[in-house]
């Protein structure tokens, strides 16, 4: 069935490819449990069957992302005045608010450089670096960036797998499972470092 689905978009107009594929790599940044990596290794093995090619789609899905990390972006310095930093958000003290403007200031950048490395982070990291007014050219430009390397690693996995579906499953789905524990551990180092700090 999957070969048949696949024999079949082969056929297609290769623009209607890479739109779809701009499109999973946008909206995985404004809906995170998009199956865009996914999508992306399976549009990957279409390379060597039909007229698309590495490098527009390489290009076409970083920009995507970049434009989808962006668009979180203005959407979290837009709540950010709105909401955020006028203390509409109760659970979300003054201090704390502050401490993530250090923060981000003096990390932001590197963050947007690996969030495309840190599974289910992506859009947070989008968001706050609006909230925290990061820049926007450069921000789109390390999102971006971010996205070309990451975007490389799945297309070549995909031309590698072929069309061994189960196998692209089963990595994505270690590697997501690992990205997951690692950022959960990391999440929580940092909250009971603050917390006991907040404490003494």
């Amino acid at each position: 069935m999957l070969q048949e689905i696949l024999s079949y978009i082969s056929t297609l107009d290769p623009v209607v490819i890479y739109l779809v594929l701009f499109f999973f790599a946008f909206i995985e940044n404004i809906f995170p449990p998009s199956p865009s990596d996914v999508v992306l290794v399976i549009g990957s093995t279409l390379i060597a069957h039909s007229p698309i090619g590495f490098v527009p789609i390489l290009i076409i899905t970083s920009v995507g992302s970049g434009v989808g990390f962006i668009v979180m972006y203005y959407i979290g310095e837009f709540l950010g005045e709105k909401l955020i930093r006028k203390g509409k958000l109760k659970f979300l003290k003054k201090e704390s608010l502050e401490k993530t403007d250090e923060w981000f200031a003096k990390y932001g950048y590197k963050l947007i450089l690996i969030n495309r490395f840190l599974p289910g982070t992506r859009a947070v990291i989008s968001f706050f670096c609006g909230v925290h007014r990061l820049k926007p050219a450069e921000t789109f430009l390390y999102a971006a960036l971010s996205s070309l390397v990451w975007n490389a690693i799945l297309i070549s996995l995909g031309i590698a797998l072929g069309n061994n579906i189960e196998l692209i499953d089963k990595y994505l789905g270690t590697y997501s499972n690992i990205g997951l524990a690692i950022t959960a551990i990391v999440i929580g180092f940092i909250v009971y470092k603050f917390w006991k700090k907040k404490k003494s």
